[in-house]
Formats: C-alpha cells, structure tokens, sequence
C-alpha cells in the first residue's frame, strides 16, 4: 500500500458502530517455521480500550507488532488473514505509514532514549509530522498536561529517570504523532502499583477526552479491566475467550488457567 493510498482513510467517516481496528484469521509465523498466532480476529471500536489479556508468550506482542509493521524487524510473517484500519486493508503497510495514520506503538519496556533529555525524547515522536515550531509547542504542552511530572523533568536524561516517569514519556512520545489508535504492550511491566494506576488513569483520560483508541496487552488482568471496555484472553497463541471486560473479570476460567490468582 502507498502513502498516497493510505492517506485517503477517512477516518472521520467511521461511525461508532463500525470497528476502527480489525483482525480476521491473522496468522504469524517466525523463522518461516514457528507459529506465534493463529487465526486471531478481534477488533477495537472508534474511543474504546481493548485488552488483550494472557500470560508471558501468549503471543499478545506479536498480535501489536503484526498490526504496527513491526513483525518483520523480528522475523516474523503474516502469512494468512487481513488486518484492516479505519476502513482500509493496512496488512502490508508499513510502520512509517501507520504512524503517519495515526497507529503508534509503545513497544514493551518503554525504549526511551537514554541519553536524550524528557523533552528531546518527546520530541521524536513528532518527526514524522514535521510541524511549525508554533505546532511543536503546542503539542508538548498539550503532553504536559496529562504528564505534568514530564515537565518537571523536562531537561532531565531520559535515562535517569524512573520507571514510571519512563513509561509517562513513552506514551508522551507517542501522543506526539498525533495518534488514533495507541498500541501498548505491557503498561504495567516492573512498576508500583500506585504508578500503574496513574497511568491507566491517564490512559482512561485520553480515551474520553481526546477520543482515542487503545489496544494494550496486559498480563495485569485486574488493573486492564477496570479500564477496558472489552477484552480477548490469550493461550498458545489462540484466543480462548473474549467478552465485555466485566464478564471477563468475573470468568473463573481466566484467573484459573492463564494469569493466576492477582
């Protein structure tokens, strides 16, 4: 698919009913000989949070990074099944092209710059864009005021920073592609609980006031669904249960057999 193909999604003309993002029967293989996922369909609804839920290996990363273009940096072939995004079939665009489209990944454990400052680290995610430095200034504070601690920061290295605060410029990094659909793997990873809560706080802030959408993998089953929307449970990866995220959280077959007792 060429840029110029992709830039014609009319994504204004989605209704609310219509999925914003959809997988029918994707299959991912690595080394063209190891099955990572098989026949998985789901879809994300415009201003929803969906979570994909399942232990370590699951394959909840390799369903992100087969919708992001990013499979194939490891290896990895989708070798059957579509992927859809606003209304038009993105199964071989690439991430630059996603990215230009409004599809950011926030690749599991955060990936920030080290030796960049907060501010410079946030500044990236920009680049495709290439906005007026009016523009560019604009969107960081529209960043600070959902990260106000980043700005404390700001002329920090990235890489002194916590955990937490590095997660915060991750997704600060990604709001600044102007993005649609958020894919986040592993939010949670390595950080206190109290920080996770703020962070799916902040995520739930953009899901109402910005009208974004998120697809977040997750082995926290319980912070996810107190935020998701609806939820697909992974095993092998297949997906073996999907649902509203209150039906899921009540499923005894979910705390049983894929996440342990939390």
């Amino acid at each position: 698919m060429t840029q110029a193909q992709l830039n014609t999604i009319p994504v204004q003309a989605l209704t609310a009913v219509e999925p914003f993002l959809q997988l029918d029967n994707v299959e991912v293989i690595y080394e063209k000989v190891i099955f990572a996922i098989k026949h998985i369909s789901l879809e994300v609804k415009p201003q929803s949070i969906v979570a994909l839920l399942g232990a370590n290996g699951a394959g909840k990363s390799t369903i992100l990074k087969a919708i992001s273009g990013l499979a194939p940096a490891q290896r990895g072939e989708i070798v059957q099944g579509r992927i859809v995004y606003a209304g038009k079939d993105v199964t071989k665009a690439t991430p630059g092209q996603l990215v230009a489209q409004g599809l950011v990944q926030v690749l599991e454990g955060r990936h920030c710059f080290g030796h960049l400052t907060v501010e410079e680290n946030l500044l990236t995610g920009a680049f495709i864009r290439r906005p007026s430095s009016k523009g560019l200034a604009q969107d960081l504070e529209k960043v600070y005021a959902f990260f106000p601690r980043l700005k404390l920061l700001r002329k920090n290295y990235a890489g002194y920073t916590s955990g937490g605060e590095q997660q915060m410029v991750a997704i600060g990094r990604a709001l600044m592609a102007n993005p649609k659909l958020i894919l986040l793997d592993e939010p949670s990873m390595g950080l206190a609980p109290q920080i996770v809560e703020e962070i799916f706080e902040i995520v739930h802030q953009l899901q109402q006031t910005q009208g974004l959408s998120f697809l977040l993998a997750e082995q926290n089953a319980t912070v996810a669904l107190r935020y998701a929307n609806h939820a697909y449970v992974l095993e092998s990866g297949h997906i073996t249960q999907e649902g509203d995220a209150q039906t899921i959280a009540n499923s005894q077959a979910l705390s049983d057999s894929y996440l342990g007792s939390r």
